[in-house]
């Protein structure tokens, strides 16, 4: 699963391969995109997601990264740091943000669908 940021510069990359061994990768990895977008740089790990992996992940119109978790959805600065989660019962594989001004977070949960309305909307690519 990827993101890319609202202002286009930068591509999220979840890593999130070989869940079955002791110690799986839980990295959401981040490269910045050339002004034409043909080429990449960086590749450093932008958060490691706890508990659980991200599967999905999205960004909102400020640039913040939102990431599927084993407690919830993740909120994450675009340094990388933990602004919050939206916590739920189950192990989430996938959000999206939808509605009518994209303020609503519509999340997977391992086998119920949840929302949440939003101060926030979710970035849109032109």
């Amino acid at each position: 699963m990827q993101a890319i940021s609202p202002d286009e510069k930068r591509l999220y990359i979840v890593e999130t391969g070989g869940q079955s061994v002791e110690q799986p990768l839980h990295h959401i990895r981040v490269f910045d995109l050339s002004a034409d977008g043909q080429t990449l740089a960086g590749g450093d790990v932008f958060h490691v997601v706890k508990p659980g992996h991200s599967d999905g992940i999205r960004c909102d119109e400020h640039g913040n990264v939102w990431s599927a978790a084993g407690d919830g959805v993740h909120c994450l600065s675009p340094a990388g740091d933990l602004l919050g989660t939206v916590l739920v019962p189950y192990p989430v594989a996938n959000l999206t943000f939808g509605g009518r001004n994209y303020s609503r977070l519509f999340i997977c949960g391992s086998h119920t669908l949840y929302s949440i309305f939003l101060n926030v909307r979710g970035a849109q690519r032109p």
